[in-house]
Formats: C-alpha cells, structure tokens, sequence
C-alpha cells in the first residue's frame, strides 16, 4: 500500500515546495524506496502548454508528449525518473473532466458540486499515479501558497485523503518563509506562523514544517515554530541558501528529516547510500576551471525560462570539471545596438534556446553568425537550431531573405516551413509535435562520437522544421545533417565540421540531462569551451 506525502507551500509563491518535495524524494531514494511525484497546479489552464515562459517559468515536456509545470523537470533531475502527462494536473484538466462526466450524465442527475465530484475527482488522480507507478512512496506538491482562493479544492482534497487513507500513510508537510531583518538580523517565524494556522483553518495539521529562511534557524526559532506549530521540534527542519540546490537533500537529511519520514511510514532498516549524490555535488562545486557562456534569448528577463537549460549546461560543467557562468543575453537589445554584439569576443561559448515568434530573431541570428564567423563553439536548440539554418543559409548559400514562414509568411526562401500536418491546426493546446521521438544518427559525424549510438528517443515540442526543398543547397556548401528522423522526413541535428565546434538540434536534449549523466549535446558543448579556451585542440569525443 502506498504511502502519501503532500507538499504546501505558506507566506510566498517560489518558496521551495519543488525543491523541497525533490528533495524528500531523494532522502527516500537513497533509502531503497520507490517514489513517484505529483505536482497540482491551481491554475484553470488545462496545462502549462499555452503560457508564455515569463508567466510561469519554462514548459517541461515528458516523454509521452505532455507539456507540464517546470517543476517536473526537477523531479526527473534529482530522481532520475522519467514522469508522465498523469503526473501533473491543474484546475482546468479537473473541472474539464468533471464537466464532461455531467454532459454525459455519470452522476444521474445530481448536483455536481466541488465536494464531492472535484474532490474527488482529484483523489482519483492521485491515486491513479500511485496504482500506475507501483511506487512505496507518491509525493504530491500542491502549487500556489495557502490562502489562494484557487488553492481550497485541492487542500480539501488531501485533507480527505487523510481520513481515506488513515494517519499512518499520509504525511503533510509544508514549507514557509522565515525572513531575517535586514536591519535587526533577526529571524521572524511570524510570516510562517500565519501560514500554518491558515492550513490548520482548513482543516489540515502539518507532520512536518520546514523553515525557508537564508541561514539555518537557531534553537529559538526552532522552539516557537514548534510551540505555534503544535508539533515536536524534531519535526521542524530548515531548507537555508546553499551554493548549489542540489544540497538540499544533503542539508536535510543531515537534520534527520530522511530518518524522520521513515519512522513515521514505519519504514524499517532504512540505510542511506548519497556517495553517486556526493560524488557529482563534489565535481559541481570544487571545478577546477571555469567556462562564461552567453545565452541569447528573448526571455532573459526571467531565468526560469531556461531552468532546464542551465541545469543542462551545468551538468555539462560538472562533468568537465568547470563552473559554468551564465549570462542571460536579451536579443532584441542587439537589434537595436548591433555594435553590442562585440561583448560576445567576451564569452567562452553561445548558447541559443528555444523561442517562439518573430520578436528577438535577429539578434539571435547575428549572435549565431558572430559565433560562426568568430569560431565560438556554438550549441543551439530548437528555435536555435532552426535559426543556425536560417542564417547559414543567407550568409554562406547567398539566399538572402531566407527565413521561416513562422517569422515571415512570404519569404521567397522559406527554408524552415510549417509542418505538414500542422497546416489548418487552430487549437494551440496540445497540437505540435510533442514527446519522445526517434533520431537516427549518421555514421562519422560529431554526432556519432558524441551521443556513441545509432539511434535514440528524444523529447519535441515544435511546429515548424526544416524545408527539404533546401536540403541539398545546405549540404552543398558544408552544412552536415547529422540527425533525422526515423523516416528521414525531419532533419533533427547540425553540425558544422570546419568550426570548433557548432552544433545544434532540433529535439531538447535538456529535458533528459541527469545528475551525473549529462546530455551529449550539451556536455560537448561545455567540453569544447573549456577545450578551446586552454588552447587544446578541437574535441573528438
């Protein structure tokens, strides 16, 4: 029988709860414990599909092709699991599936109301989750901060859960801020306490509080945490700033909170094993090099954005032993300062991400060019893939208005088009080429060395793809396809053999970077940067 966590987050939205409810997992992981996750989100979105990163952070893909809340993507990077479209729902997917079960008539004429049919509606998924997974142990974070109207449905729901499943196979935790004056340095619990008699009004005690704060909480602030919270003080536990996220697990289990949540499941003989977690914690922060690498983007603004990319890029830098420093790049600020391009002479690497749209375009295709031109290794992804052909295309084949039909319906030279079956698609939730799809490599290229196989699944989320009336033109001045399709209809990969290293794919090879096991792409990206800024010849991987 499977047991249940469930993760709330109090005073503040982005206070932990992804990292924390990683984390937990983790302390269970090591512990031999099967673990899946759950991550609700209150908003009436069906998913997170149709929202513009600087809304709600990147989407994540899975594999099956959902397109979900970031916070996945966190989960699969601290658990190395590879989570489905079931495993993160919101408001809009409940009440649409219980408005349609009304239409049809599943409840034989009754009132459909939030309790029971959406209540219920949302403990049938969990459950489906736990029953699909065979986990010992589903962890379920509850997005929004306690208090958000958008919020109650779900917290009624668990409290439910509670009553369902009985007290030893259900545990609440929740997660508040504990801010430290800057004036005073004083730590307040005040914030947290608010937070927690509110969940208590709805009808829910917390097992365990963790205390989101800068630095670790003193005895003090332990005792009345625990006083106001009506739990034992070696129930209350700290999540502090650290150098890298990955040490929360570290930081908490070091306080017992791993030993914490196996006595209270009754789990037994429960020995911890974090040397493969230390290992790579280790390579991330005592790198013996260090690598700047200029993202251009058009959403700079919020480094949430690329969360999977940077993660991706670090993972790289771990393996090569390097610190990774990031700088977010607006792109449009190079349209309209094209001398700015030169500060990219500064960067060890340009990195160009996914996108959507005309806006920014032009100034990541002058930062594409400048890095070709200036044999800067380059790595792109998606859009960035797409872009490198657009701007191979006017500056090395002589078709000068080339561009995408995305950016420019009428270009004479659309060398990236609409996909076929995309064309007379309407409705933009859940229609483009989404999920793992199979990429078969060519023999002797770059890419062969690098991802050492023939064939592999990738994760997609595009609409538009290379135009095949080109193909041939890019080849003929240089431009190798080291990537396709299953049926050669899409090209998925370019590499660029006279540079150092220029590279780019059309799938996101960030949503499937580990810990410990970088992405090819992407650690040969870092690899090549650090490579060539010690003066060591071109990488052969």
């Amino acid at each position: 029988m499977a047991k249940f966590v469930f993760v709330t987050g109090g005073v503040l939205s982005s206070v932990g709860k992804g990292i924390l409810t990683s984390s937990i997992g983790k302390m269970l992981q090591t512990r031999s414990l099967r673990v899946t996750v759950v991550k609700i989100d209150p908003y009436v979105n069906v998913d997170a599909g149709t929202m513009n990163p600087y809304m709600h952070g990147e989407v994540y893909v899975t594999d099956d092709g959902g397109e979900t809340d970031l916070d996945l993507g966190w989960y699969e990077r601290f658990l190395d699991l590879n989570l489905k479209t079931e495993n993160n729902f919101t408001t809009g997917t409940v009440y649409k599936t219980v408005i349609e079960k009304e239409r049809r008539g599943d409840f034989l004429g009754r009132c459909v109301q939030i309790v029971p049919h959406v209540t219920n509606e949302i403990k049938h998924r969990i459950r489906t989750v736990a029953k699909n997974s065979g986990a010992d142990v589903v962890l379920t974070e509850v997005g929004g901060t306690v208090g958000d109207i958008e919020g109650l449905p779900f917290l009624e729901a668990i409290r439910q859960m509670r009553l369902e499943e009985g007290y030893e196979n259900t545990m609440y935790v929740h997660v508040a801020l504990v801010p430290v004056l800057d004036v005073t340095k004083e730590m307040k619990t005040k914030p947290l306490q608010h937070s927690v008699n509110e969940l208590r009004r709805i009808g829910i005690q917390p097992d365990i509080i963790v205390a989101r704060s800068p630095e670790m909480i003193d005895s003090e602030s332990r005792r009345k945490i625990a006083l106001f919270g009506t739990i034992p003080e070696d129930a209350v536990f700290c999540s502090y700033n650290v150098e890298s996220i990955y040490q929360v697990p570290l930081i908490l289990d070091e306080q017992g909170m791993g030993d914490f949540v196996c006595k209270r499941f009754g789990f037994t003989e429960c020995k911890k094993d974090f040397k493969d977690w230390k290992r790579f914690v280790d390579a991330l922060l005592k790198p013996e090099h260090e690598v700047k690498i200029a993202l251009v983007g058009k959403y700079a603004g919020l480094a949430d954005s690329y969360v999977s990319m940077s993660e991706a890029l670090r993972h790289g830098g771990a393996a090569a032993r390097a610190r990774v420093c990031i700088n977010y790049l607006e792109a449009e600020k190079l349209e309209q300062n094209p001398e700015a391009i030169e500060v990219l002479k500064g960067f060890d690497g340009i990195f160009v991400p996914y996108g959507f749209g005309p806006r920014g375009t032009e100034g990541k295709i002058m930062a594409i060019r400048f890095a070709r031109e200036n044999d800067i290794p380059f790595l792109g992804i998606c859009y960035g893939f797409q872009l490198a052909i657009i701007e191979y295309a006017r500056h090395v084949c002589g078709l000068k208005e080339a561009n995408s039909t995305e950016i420019n319906t009428y270009t004479p030279n659309p060398v990236i088009d609409l996909m076929p079956e995309q064309r007379g698609i309407e409705v933009k939730g859940a229609t483009m080429r989404l999920g793992a799809h199979k990429v078969i490599i060519k023999p002797e290229t770059m890419a062969s060395k690098l991802y050492a196989v023939d064939e592999m699944c990738e994760r997609h989320r595009h609409r538009f793809e290379v135009n095949l009336d080109y193909f041939e033109e890019l080849e003929k001045e240089g431009l190798v396809f080291s990537g396709k399709s299953a049926d050669g209809r899409r090209m998925e990969l370019l590499e660029l053999p006279a540079c150092f290293f220029f590279f780019a794919s059309q799938f996101h090879g960030e949503f499937k970077s580990r810990p410990g096991r970088p992405d090819p792409e992407y650690y040969g990206f870092i690899k090549a940067c650090l490579d060539k800024k010690l003066g060591k010849p071109k990488p052969e991987f």
